[in-house]
């Protein structure tokens, strides 16, 4: 076995691609509500929310695509595959949520400091339309993210932390109207102030989905925890004296390994071949996603290393 196979990654970019359309679906209804209920209900919090949404949308739509690209088999000009557009696009679709915050939080501050006198009171009927905002995006965050821990994927992680985004900002919003309506128009601006808190959880959620794409664009290594299981698989393989050194990178769905071992230094080159390929298969059945592994063999600096007696060829 050289990697996953096809039709597993197949599977896991389809249950990934799923759960975008669903989101990308959800989104579009609730930009298309947020924002006329906004609009008639005068709350310039619903109107930032839902602007969010249709900004999800979007993003949504991109990581949708760059799902369906990422499975794509390795070909000559791409060796280890095309996996790094999944997180290309995580990182767009980070950017895209940042740059919507900050322009928000604009909009948010110039309504704030403008005159108040004529400001009119959200109407009441916004906080039914948010309270059911919040529990579907709620639920859909965690569907969403649950189904993308499972199936690897960045871009579907990425894009439930959306919708928790979502959850918060319309919190926020139902927040800033209910005070705007017990107060009266003395506190309209609580509406304002609560599309300008929405803005800095926008941004917030931005710089932290980039940091994890930009790691995965970086060939950050993986965590510490599959590092230890890949490392204790190998040692596991006879005629490994130890592990040197053991790299691993995320592409897309998968991990890349790159893989030193020590083995007894007098053995043969045809040997050291064999225990090679079987750390190789070792790793890749090791159920962590691992598509490749590149091995390395080192000499032990054993004085008294024996060869050992190969196993037959199978």
């Amino acid at each position: 076995m050289d990697s996953p196979s096809a039709q597993t990654l197949a599977n896991r970019a389809a249950r990934g691609s799923q759960i975008l359309l669903w989101g990308l679906a959800v989104n579009v209804a609730l930009a298309v509500v947020k924002l006329l209920a906004g609009f008639f209900g005068a709350s310039n919090a619903l109107v930032a929310d839902g602007l969010e949404s249709a900004l999800d949308v979007v993003s949504s739509g991109i990581l949708y695509m760059a799902l369906k690209y990422s499975t794509r088999p390795a070909d000559y000009n791409h060796p280890y595959g095309h996996g790094k557009i999944e997180s290309l696009a995580g990182a767009a679709g980070a950017m895209i949520v940042l740059l919507a915050g900050v322009f928000l939080a604009i909009h948010s501050v110039q309504e704030i400091l403008s005159d108040a006198a004529n400001r009119q009171a959200p109407a009441p009927f916004t906080l039914v339309v948010l309270a059911a905002v919040i529990i579907v995006k709620e639920i859909l965050f965690r569907i969403s993210n649950q189904r993308g821990k499972e199936v690897g994927s960045t871009a579907v992680q990425a894009d439930s932390w959306h919708h928790r985004s979502d959850a918060i900002t319309s919190l926020a919003a139902a927040i800033g109207i209910s005070i705007s309506l017990i107060g009266g128009a003395a506190w309209a601006r609580a509406d304002d102030w609560a599309a300008l808190f929405s803005c800095v959880i926008i941004a917030w959620n931005g710089l932290r989905m980039m940091r994890a794409s930009l790691g995965e664009l970086l060939d950050e290594q993986a965590p510490e925890d599959v590092i230890q299981r890949l490392t204790q698989c190998a040692m596991e393989v006879e005629g490994v004296v130890n592990v040197e050194k053991c790299r691993v990178r995320k592409s897309g769905l998968t991990l890349l390994v790159d893989l030193h071992v020590r083995v007894p230094g007098m053995e043969s080159v045809s040997h050291s071949h064999q225990i090679a390929h079987r750390v190789k298969d070792k790793l890749l059945n090791a159920g962590c996603t691992v598509s490749d592994v590149s091995v390395h063999i080192e000499p032990s600096e054993l004085e008294d290393s024996q060869p050992l007696t190969p196993p037959p060829c199978i």
